[in-house]
């Protein structure tokens, strides 16, 4: 089975988060950034479909040399090898097509991303990417099982959970469920001595337009402090509500 795992670089949650002076660009001084949790879902279920059917895990990143502890860290998971497609993300349609061309280079049996990035969260990569390949799509994917050129897989619905059949080669959009959190691979020290010698290949991009701009960044409001009102005092409660917070 040949997989291909999809990942984005992005900071690390408890990083404090600041623009640019000028509010137009995401300023990464002094940032950690880590695998984007929903694509390490994925990295993880594609390393256990190799252990289980035999195979080869590539992972795969736009960006430029700054992602590359990024892809080393994979490789220290378990990926047999990586791709860096040597550009600077602009909006997810220039990334959704650096993706498709290397995949129409390959014959990966199932492309996994994750459903979204905690960074933008927009959501949009892995919907364009299959489309831009003509392969199916499996969003909010929990449970993905491959039998032969078809696989059943379980997404996460309003409510409840969906089980579908489809065919492969497949894009998948995964998700926490997709493998179980205590099953997340941690790097140890012979995957970090023997992610030194795996290949790390760096492509040149292709020329693409962007679709979509980014005006300017603003963070939410800083919440007020919180006003404590006594149990028996409830009409002071009830005009706090009424013309402060405005709710009722």
């Amino acid at each position: 089975m040949k997989i291909l795992v999809c990942l984005s670089h992005v900071p690390d949650t408890t990083s404090k988060i600041n623009f640019t002076p000028d509010s137009k660009e995401f300023d990464n001084t002094g940032v950690q950034f880590v695998i984007n949790p929903n694509d390490e879902f994925g990295l993880t279920k594609a390393i256990f479909l190799k252990e289980k059917f035999s195979g080869n895990v590539t992972v795969l990143n736009v960006g430029d040399s700054s992602t590359e502890p990024t892809l080393r860290k994979a490789l220290a998971i378990g990926a047999d090898d990586a791709i860096r497609i040597n550009h600077i993300p602009k909006d997810s349609y220039s990334v959704a097509c650096q993706i498709a061309e290397v995949v129409k280079q390959n014959n990966y049996d199932v492309i996994i991303c994750g459903r979204e990035s905690i960074d933008y969260n927009s959501g949009l990569v892995p919907g364009m990417l299959a489309e831009l390949l003509n392969l199916p799509f499996i969003n909010g994917c929990i449970g993905f099982e491959p039998k032969g050129n078809n696989a059943t897989l379980i997404r996460e619905i309003d409510g409840g959970k969906e089980t579908l059949n489809s065919s492969m080669p497949l894009v998948i959009g995964g998700q926490k469920g997709l493998v179980n959190e205590n099953d997340l691979k941690i790097p140890n020290m012979r995957g970090i001595m023997t992610a030194r010698s795996k290949p790390l290949n760096i492509l040149e991009p292709i020329d693409v337009n962007s679709k979509t701009t980014s005006i300017s960044f603003n963070k939410p409001k800083t919440k007020a402090a919180c006003k404590f009102v006594d149990a028996d005092k409830v009409e002071e409660l009830i005009d706090l509500l009424h013309n402060e917070a405005k709710v009722i």
